[in-house]
């Protein structure tokens, strides 16, 4: 039986590319396929990025006979086996947010997934050279792989189409950051319309419809959604934030209380951290932001 990925899911119907050596084989046309009826009998559904074995049917369509053992999984949008988050954050028009960046990077952190920040529109900030190496400077010391880019020159597109290379990834970030203009750098023929794939926090007007993945070339996919950008703290429980702000696990450690909130705790370690300038002002006022959120959050629900 042959193994093979789901690339697209519509209407009841799994699109299926076979793998070869681990790797999809994109030159090869999808096979539609129904789902076998014990999955829904377990509760189980196939996601867009599952491998699956599979067999053909007489009318040349298939079935997904089995789903192999998820790497990961995620929610919003509901993709599994991703590999790499890609948060896009523009410099100009619309104006770098690194309140959203950091919230971002809460979702991703909780959702055990490797981060690629791109800093988008170098061209727009081009004599702000300065502020565009601190906050680059300011997410790598944290330990974030961070690349800066144009459209409209080119820079730094070679760089994310390596990284995006060999796996799945999915893209989410600010409105307007050029996503579409970027994948259209990447893959040149692939005729994205400019601004019709917008990724927003909270509610909008979509596009697109259904998870699809995106062949990029050289084994790279990209999920095509708008859900990853609808993100809330629901899922994530106050207790666990820390956590999501990896800067603070060295110093969490040595806390006086087990469960400190590093917030009003004498001998917190992360507050002696930021007093010390060993963390981000910045990072540490979101910190304290969503943390507060959370708490509000909680005592509506």
């Amino acid at each position: 039986m042959p193994e093979g990925v789901i690339v697209k899911a519509l209407s009841g119907y799994y699109y299926v590319k076979p793998l070869c050596d681990g790797l999809i084989v994109s030159e090869e046309t999808s096979v539609q396929c129904r789902a076998r009826g014990i999955f829904k009998k377990k509760g189980v559904s196939p996601l867009v990025g599952d491998r699956v074995i599979y067999g053909l049917t007489e009318n040349g369509e298939g079935m997904v006979d089995q789903i192999l053992p998820r790497d990961s999984e995620l929610i919003r949008p509901p993709v599994a086996n991703v590999k790499l988050a890609v948060l896009l954050f523009s410099l100009r028009e619309p104006d770098m947010n690194l309140n959203l960046l950091d919230k971002f990077l809460v979702h991703i952190e909780h959702s055990g997934l490797e981060t690629l920040i791109v800093l988008t529109k170098q061209d727009l900030a081009a004599g702000d050279d300065e502020a565009t190496a601190t906050v680059k400077a300011l997410y790598e010391e944290i330990g974030y792989e961070v690349l800066v880019t144009s459209s409209l020159t080119g820079a730094g597109s070679e760089e994310v189409h390596r990284r995006l290379a060999g796996g799945i990834s999915v893209f989410a970030g600010q409105s307007g950051v050029g996503k579409s203009t970027l994948l259209n750098r990447i893959v040149p023929g692939l005729l994205l319309e400019t601004g019709e794939i917008s990724l927003r926090l909270g509610r909008g007007r979509h596009t697109t419809r259904h998870v699809e993945l995106m062949d990029i070339g050289d084994g790279g996919f990209v999920a095509d959604t708008p859900g990853f950008s609808q993100l809330d703290f629901l899922e994530l429980g106050v207790e666990e934030l820390s956590t999501c702000f990896r800067e603070f696990a060295p110093y969490a450690e040595a806390c006086k209380f087990r469960g400190c909130s590093h917030l009003h705790e004498p001998g917190c370690k992360v507050v002696e951290a930021l007093e010390q300038g060993e963390i981000a002002p910045s990072r540490y006022e979101h910190y304290k932001l969503f943390f507060n959120e959370m708490k509000d959050k909680k005592r509506r629900y």
